[in-house]
């Protein structure tokens, strides 16, 4: 037998000894209890005891003197008028519930250990103190179920406890006034562990409190300057200030002095400022780990400084260079319009000089057809440049078919190298995964502006590839995917290389080549590729051909794609079909019209939205089979008219296809038009050939998805 179930049993042996309380005057078992040698040993105990009933009355059976002392009470009658009797009484109200909370589960837990609480009472001074309760439960057929406690009070250990958190908190003050005494003039402060990966905010400026709420709050040290260099350093020095704050490049510096600092601007209320990121070693050993960081501003000092020092020649010549660029940038776009406009101007005079020659007129009008096309493609090369550079393209990753995308790309260059003699081929034999996460549009955009730079360099008989491979999977669910453009053109020289991706730079210009182009090509798809994470790469050789090499990163969509293609319900549309153009320029609308009657069609038209509504609401089912809506108008632009015709009670009218024939042709633009519930977006000046495709799938019950 232990020693634990000896002493359980003579408890029990005591407590069935203890007489029923219920009844008056002294009894027999009164003697016997009193004479209990467990009783009188227990009584004696320095610690508290008590034994109470495990039962909804939590009666107290028997308590010791220590523990009427530890209440402030004389008698065992004042301690059991104090306490109602009961365990209850003994435990804080506000503890109790928490208290008996514990007692159950450490009961639940072991049933042969002590449980173990800490709470308070109220002595019978009315002052609170602490109590540590050491319990344990038994049961017997002669007592029932009991507790038994021993119990001890705990207020001094409780104050000790306190002296230790009060210690602590003035040893943190201290390091504290020593950070603050260091660094007098710094507007924000951070104490930070490397080793441990936190950093802790001692003083923080509005700068940082995207990430900072409060001072002393600590938080992982691994990125917690990314919300203030987004949007407050200036965007070429992010680098510089992200690379100082690493942990790598802190204990490089810091191994050869204390402290190190990087000067840097900001942007505040569209103004430059300058401020410095000091960087002081506090670590106790050889190893820098604990550091504080310092940002100050020293705008004045830079200022003051400014004429007198390199920064000077430095933001001189960044002015020379941006003079320069932008008379290189006249100077190209000077060149590049006067071509083509000479061209329509000249092809003009000539078509109306020999009016009664067909045969010519036909072939000048092709060349001021081919001019403007040129015009168009510098205007759009040029607002797509300015748009970037203005932060206005962004990427939208969509689940997408990169061999539909390959297809798709295929048909859009193809007939420029059957037209040229021009061998080109697609290779999607290294394609696993087809369904992606990506930017179509934009992906698309650079495959054909490499595949039509292949076939406008490479001379009649050539050859031109694509290539799509799937190289691996990669360890942060991504998947590596490579994209090869290659031709046996005229290649390009080792020294343009270092320039191919600079605005308007080209190896010869258009009267040296013969080859017309804007420049602007490759500076776009390296903006494009460089937004999507990708990387670019171009091996080439004068004489021989280039091939550039675009890698990307993308999460595969597993199974089958979320949208569909085809409609069940086919469109049923009239042999001569009647489409409503809404279109409020004059001229506009004059060719539009003549170019649709052209095709065959029977067009209505509306000046601006709010009429283009009107008409739909009162048209007959099936009676327009195409809504042709420009976007730009007075009294209700097409947004707001395309949102009104798909409110429309009657289906059928609400769901007539609806086309945006717009001058805006951005992503954006193409996107609001989605999201007003357009069908699709096309650009002006009209392409008949893209129009009439896309009413072919109409026509067919085809949905854009």
């Amino acid at each position: 037998m232990s020693y634990s179930e000896s002493f359980d049993n003579t408890l029990i042996e005591y407590i069935s000894s203890i007489p029923n309380r219920e009844g008056a005057g002294k009894t027999e078992g009164d003697t016997l209890y009193e004479r209990h040698p467990l009783k009188r040993v227990i009584d004696e105990m320095p610690g508290g005891f008590f034994i109470y009933r495990a039962d909804e009355s939590e009666e107290i059976i028997y308590a010791n003197k220590a523990l009427f002392r530890i209440f402030g009470c004389e008698t065992e009658d004042e301690f059991r008028a104090l306490t109602g009797n009961s365990f209850k009484g003994i435990v804080y109200s506000e503890d109790y519930q928490a208290v008996e909370e514990s007692i159950k589960e450490q009961i639940l837990q072991s049933q042969y250990d002590l449980d173990y609480v800490e709470y308070r009472i109220v002595n019978k001074n009315g002052e609170i103190r602490w109590i540590e309760d050491y319990g344990h439960y038994i049961y017997s057929k002669e007592a029932g179920g009991v507790f038994y406690v021993f119990a001890g009070d705990a207020t001094e250990k409780r104050q000790r406890q306190r002296e230790v958190l009060r210690t602590i908190n003035q040893e943190h003050l201290r390091r504290l006034a020593m950070i603050e005494g260091l660094t007098l003039d710094f507007d924000s402060v951070f104490y930070a562990d490397l080793d441990k990966n936190q950093i802790q905010a001692y003083r923080i400026s509005s700068r940082f409190n995207l990430k900072f709420q409060n001072e002393y709050q600590t938080c992982e040290y691994d990125g917690f300057d990314s919300e203030y260099l987004d949007t407050w350093v200036f965007p070429e020095d992010r680098e510089k200030v992200a690379r100082a704050a690493t942990p790598a490049y802190i204990r490089e510096r810091l191994a050869q002095n204390k402290n190190f600092h990087v000067n840097y601007r900001i942007i505040n209320h569209d103004k430059i400022e300058y401020l410095q990121l000091c960087i002081i070693n506090v670590s106790s050993s050889e190893r820098v780990s604990q550091i504080i960081l310092g940002y100050r501003s020293i705008d004045d000092d830079i200022r003051h400084e400014l004429e007198q020092n390199e920064i000077l020649c430095e933001a001189l010549e960044q002015l020379k260079s941006a003079n320069i660029a932008k008379n290189t940038f006249l100077s190209n776009m000077s060149h590049d319009i006067r071509t083509p406009m000479n061209a329509i101007v000249g092809f003009t005079a000539l078509a109306q000089k020999h009016s009664s020659d067909m045969d010519k007129v036909k072939g000048y009008l092709d060349m001021i057809e081919a001019s403007g096309s040129q015009l168009l493609r510098l205007l759009n090369d040029v607002l797509e440049i300015s748009r970037m550079e203005a932060g206005a393209v962004y990427v939208e990753e969509e689940e997408n078919n990169l061999l539909e995308i390959a297809q798709e790309v295929q048909r859009a260059v193809l007939s420029r190298a059957t037209a040229k003699d021009i061998e080109f081929s697609l290779d999607i034999s290294g394609l696993k995964h087809k369904y992606v996460y990506t930017d179509a549009q934009k992906l698309k955009q650079i495959l054909v502006r490499l595949s039509r730079n292949a076939i406008k360099y490479t001379e009649a008989g050539g050859r031109v590839e694509v290539r799509v491979t799937e190289l691996r999977e990669l360890s942060n669910g991504l998947t590596a995917y490579q994209f090869m453009v290659k031709d046996n053109g005229i290649g390009i020289s080792e020294s343009f290389m270092a320039h191919i991706y600079e605005p308007f730079e080209r190896q010869r210009n258009t009267t040296m080549s013969g080859i017309y182009g804007t420049g602007l090509g490759l500076t776009i798809i390296k903006n494009l590729v460089d937004m999507m994470g990708g990387t670019i790469e171009v091996e080439s050789v004068e004489g021989k051909g280039s091939c550039f090499t675009v890698s990307f990163h993308f999460r595969i969509k597993e199974g089958e794609p979320s949208c569909v293609r085809e409609d069940t319900t086919p469109v049923q549309m009239k042999e001569q079909q009647k489409l409503l153009l809404v279109e409020d320029n004059e001229i506009n609308l004059e060719i539009e019209v003549e170019l649709l009657q052209d095709a065959g069609f029977l067009v209505d038209t509306a000046v601006n939205g709010e009429i283009a509504v009107e008409k739909v609401k009162n048209a007959k089912p099936g009676e327009y089979a195409l809504i042709l809506m420009d976007i730009q108008m007075p009294v209700m632009d097409g947004y707001h008219a395309a949102r009104a015709i798909r409110a429309l009670q009657n289906p059928d009218l609400a769901n007539i296809p609806i086309a945006a024939l717009s001058a805006n042709a951005f992503d954006e633009d193409r996107r609001m038009s989605r999201e007003c519930g357009m069908n699709e977006h096309l650009a002006k000046p009209v392409n008949m050939p893209q129009l009439l495709k896309f009413i072919e799938s109409v026509t067919e019950g085809k949905k854009v998805c």
